[in-house]
């Protein structure tokens, strides 16, 4: 079983930036590709960013190429979300996902889920 923790969620203003992590319990950490979803109230579950186990490739939701940053340290078992210029549609709850497939933006594919950090933007 894979245990996952995000962090870093907060109110931020319109413009502003957050970084959001996402530490594992797993010692295959490495072997894992890593999602970033997230959820607004009375939406369906969004696609944000997803990373494979090398870190050498990345995808990315259309709305957030070019404000959104996924990376990972396989040394400390976590992984980021670098969040930049939020807008107030970017208020969500934000979940991590581990996945045994690289680069899936569909939340089929991630078995393993976070319990989600509350991101509020303000316009």
């Amino acid at each position: 079983h894979v245990q996952l923790v995000e962090s870093g969620g907060g109110l931020v203003q319109a413009g502003g930036s957050l970084r959001l992590s996402c530490a594992s319990s797993a010692r295959t950490f490495s072997s894992y590709a890593m999602g970033w979803f997230r959820q607004a109230p009375g939406k369906e579950r969004e696609f944000v960013a997803s990373i494979i186990s090398c870190g050498c490739s990345t995808y990315y939701g259309h709305s957030m190429k070019g404000r959104f940053t996924i990376s990972r340290d396989n040394a400390q078992n976590t992984v980021y979300l670098q969040m930049n210029i939020l807008k107030p549609e970017d208020t969500a709850v934000y979940y991590c996902a581990a996945s045994y497939v690289g680069g899936s933006r569909y939340d089929r594919d991630y078995p393993y889920w976070g319990q989600g950090t509350q991101v509020t933007v303000s316009s």
